[in-house]
């Protein structure tokens, strides 16, 4: 059973304004990922070999695409590992 008592009051929720950030592709105002740019490609990577997810990464959806077909042929031509 409910006390009597005092109603809830509602909390005014304040829109979050939240800072838009590039990634860091578009940063450096890159059109192309080479699958040769090892240091920057292991970035994406766990230690695992796993790639990491957009979320994680900060990549913005269409230089994740560019990365993982990168990552993936930099593993074809075996420059990284398929897994550690």
């Amino acid at each position: 059973m409910k006390k009597p008592g005092k109603p809830f009051k509602s909390k005014k929720k304040t829109p979050v304004v939240r800072e838009q950030t590039q990634c860091r592709f578009c940063r450096e105002k890159r059109s192309y990922i080479d699958y040769k740019d090892i240091d920057t490609l292991q970035k994406l990577l766990t230690n695992r070999g796993k790639i990491f997810s957009r979320k994680r990464s900060g990549n913005c959806a269409h230089c994740q695409r560019m990365a993982q077909t990168a990552i993936k042929q930099a593993r074809f031509m075996s420059l990284l590992p398929f897994t550690a």
